[in-house]
């Protein structure tokens, strides 16, 4: 399969600029969901700077001038990687949002049909995992007094000592079967997830890792 993968500037001489008076459509999606997130343009200049910074650049065509994705709100898009279509005249971005990704103030742009389930079936929303996660990080970010999970930030032992603790709990609910191992399971996730902020361990080299056993 073709890499088309934009990992530095010199990348860019394959898209096609001139289609579209020096702009080209950017999809970006989410890295660990899948969720469509936005439809943007970025022209060189826009995606050089999100080569450079690592957060996603665009291009306004109301103020022609360049911006940053969550300059005024917050909501900066980390990126994961930037990837060229077929036809070099759009791009794909995955990207690590850090909050709603609409002006609106929604997750998405595109509401509850951002992401697809496979199923007609009503499912759990997998996405709270991630959500969870960057939550996690705005503790760690904003540290709110009080805050359990600051706490346990700030603490190895204790953080490492529940964690302990949570898996045996799951293990013993499993075991005995007394109806409680969706909300023991929820809470290891919870301090497992913790945990890997603490280390410095990112999310999505799990998801990695899990997806290349997935392929394997």
């Amino acid at each position: 399969m073709t890499d088309r993968t934009i990992r530095t500037p010199a990348d860019l001489d394959r898209l096609d600029f001139a289609k579209q008076d020096g702009l080209v459509p950017v999809v970006v999606q989410n890295g660990t969901t899948g969720e469509v997130l936005m439809v943007a343009w970025s022209d060189r200049e826009a995606l050089e700077a999100t080569l450079r910074t690592g957060e996603m650049h665009f291009h306004s065509r109301s103020r022609n001038e360049l911006w940053r994705k969550g300059e005024t709100s917050g909501n900066v898009q980390r990126v994961r990687s930037l990837h060229a279509d077929c036809d070099a005249d759009t791009v794909l971005a995955l990207v690590d949002p850090a909050g709603p990704a609409c002006h609106t103030g929604e997750r998405t742009c595109f509401g509850s049909g951002g992401v697809a389930t496979g199923t007609g079936a009503s499912a759990p929303d997998v996405r709270v995992i991630s959500e969870l996660w960057e939550l996690l990080r705005k503790r760690e970010r904003e540290r709110p007094e009080g805050s359990y999970t600051v706490r346990l930030l700030d603490n190895e032992n204790l953080r490492l000592k529940k964690l302990g603790e949570e898996t045996t709990e799951l293990v013993v609910s499993l075991t005995r079967g007394d109806g409680r191992t969706p909300e023991e399971a929820a809470d290891l996730l919870y301090h497992v997830l913790v945990a890997l902020l603490g280390a410095g361990v990112e999310l999505e080299a799990v998801v990695a890792e899990l997806e290349d056993r997935r392929k394997g």
